[in-house]
């Protein structure tokens, strides 16, 4: 689990978690069409600019893993979400293209 105070966490230590069934929550901050040409499986899909009207869709009771294409957006929208009341919210280092690279290698890419 990340801790409160790491704004990023690696992809390895994200697949260790799902594979250990922990309850986390990614939460993929792109584009629909962005989603769309490639994902982490299980991952909600709410685009940044919705994120201030849709915040109250996430829970505050898990770590909540942020994702975008490479990892600047997420690390933005990390630390707007823990100035809202997110402590546990935690930058995919890398971002889905890391994914991709590290755990998923047949994941399209963009």
């Amino acid at each position: 689990m990340p801790s409160s105070d790491s704004l990023q966490i690696e992809p390895i230590a994200v697949k260790q978690m799902l594979d250990r069934g922990e309850a986390v929550r990614l939460v993929d901050i792109r584009q629909g069409w962005e989603h769309k040409i490639c994902h982490i499986e299980g991952s909600l899909l709410l685009p940044m600019d919705e994120l201030p009207a849709r915040v109250a869709e996430l829970p505050t009771d898990r770590p909540l893993i942020i994702v975008c294409h490479h990892g600047m957006r997420s690390f933005h929208a990390t630390m707007w979400l823990r100035q809202h009341g997110f402590p546990q919210a935690t930058n995919l280092a890398g971002g889905v293209d890391a994914w991709a690279e590290q755990i998923d290698p047949v994941m399209a890419r963009y």
